[in-house]
C-alpha cells in the first residue's frame, strides 16, 4: 500500500485495558459463547447450570470451569431465564467481570504480533447491540485486529453482544475513544489508508485493503456523520440492483470486510 503521501484508489495498491467504568457485574449465555468465555481469559465469578442439563454439555462446561477453579450451581431454568430477561441462554449463564477495552495502541500491537498491516473496523455509533455481536462475529472469522467504537451514543460490550457474537467478542479487541474524527486523523498520521460508505462512492468490489487500513461502517439509519464522512481517504458502495436500497449494517459490514479479506489473501 505504500506510504500515506502516496494517494492510493480503490483499484490500485495503496493490553494495556481502560476500565469500562461501570462495576457492575454482566451476564454471558449459551453454550458456545459460554465455552469461548471459559477457555479465554474473562474474569468469572460464576457458572449457573440448568438442573437437569445434557450430561455431554454439562460435563465440558464442568471441566472448563474445574480448570478454572470457578463456584458453579445448579438452577432451575425458571432462575436462568431470570437473569437473562428471558433470552436463549441454553442452560449456562456465567456472571463476569463488566467488559475491559483496550487502547488503540493495543490494536496496533496485535497487528505487529501477528507480523500484518493492521485492519480495523471504526463503528460509528452502531446503536443495536445484536449488530455489534454480529460484526465482531465477522471481524473475528475474517482476522480483522480490532474495532474501535465512541463512548457515548452506541452500544457497548454487553451481554446480548456477547451471545450475538458467539465468542467473537473473547478474540476481538475493542477500544472506546471519545471523539472518531480525532481518532481517525490519528490513524492516518500512523499510516492508516481510512475507506467509509456512501452511496455514490467507488463499487466496493474494487477495494483493495492490502496495507494499513481501517473501514468505517456508519449507523443503523444515519450512515457516517458528515464530519467523519469528510476524513475518508475514499469511500466505497455497495452496488444494488433490487427494490430495497440500503442493507442492515451487519450485513453490509460483512460484505466489506470479507472484499477486504480477499484483497488481503488472494487465491494463489
Amino acid at each position: 500500500m505504500g506510504q500515506r503521501n502516496n494517494k492510493k484508489q480503490a483499484g490500485g495498491k495503496r493490553q494495556q485495558h481502560e476500565p469500562q467504568g461501570e462495576n457492575q457485574a454482566e451476564f454471558v449465555y449459551g453454550h458456545h459463547a459460554a465455552v469461548e468465555a471459559l477457555k479465554g481469559q474473562t474474569e468469572i465469578n460464576k457458572v449457573w447450570l440448568q438442573t437437569g442439563l445434557a450430561d455431554k454439555a454439562r460435563n465440558e462446561l464442568a471441566s472448563l470451569a474445574k480448570k478454572r477453579g470457578l463456584v458453579m450451581q445448579d438452577a432451575p431454568k425458571a432462575k436462568l431465564d431470570e437473569l437473562t430477561n428471558g433470552e436463549n441462554h441454553q442452560g449456562v449463564v456465567l456472571s463476569i467481570a463488566a467488559y475491559a477495552y483496550v487502547t488503540i495502541d493495543d490494536l496496533f500491537a496485535k497487528a505487529a504480533e501477528k507480523d500484518e498491516a493492521p485492519f480495523f473496523l471504526v463503528l460509528d455509533s452502531i446503536e443495536d447491540p445484536h449488530n455489534l455481536g454480529s460484526i465482531m462475529r465477522t471481524a473475528d472469522a475474517a482476522g480483522v485486529h480490532g474495532i474501535i467504537i465512541p463512548k457515548r451514543r452506541a452500544v457497548q460490550l454487553t451481554s446480548v453482544v456477547a451471545k450475538t457474537s458467539t465468542g467473537a467478542i473473547e478474540h476481538v479487541p475493542v477500544a472506546r475513544v471519545t471523539n472518531l474524527v480525532q481518532t481517525v486523523e490519528q490513524l492516518k498520521e500512523r499510516g492508516v489508508w481510512v475507506f467509509g460508505t456512501d452511496m455514490n462512492g467507488n463499487d466496493y468490489r474494487r477495494w483493495d485493503a492490502t496495507g494499513a487500513t481501517a473501514l468505517i461502517i456508519g449507523n443503523e439509519g444515519k450512515g457516517i456523520s458528515p464530519l467523519l464522512k469528510k476524513s475518508v481517504d475514499e469511500t466505497l458502495t455497495i452496488p444494488m440492483i433490487g427494490h430495497v436500497q440500503s442493507l442492515n449494517a451487519s450485513v453490509a459490514a460483512s460484505l466489506l470486510i470479507y472484499q477486504g479479506y480477499n484483497s488481503r489473501h488472494p487465491l494463489a
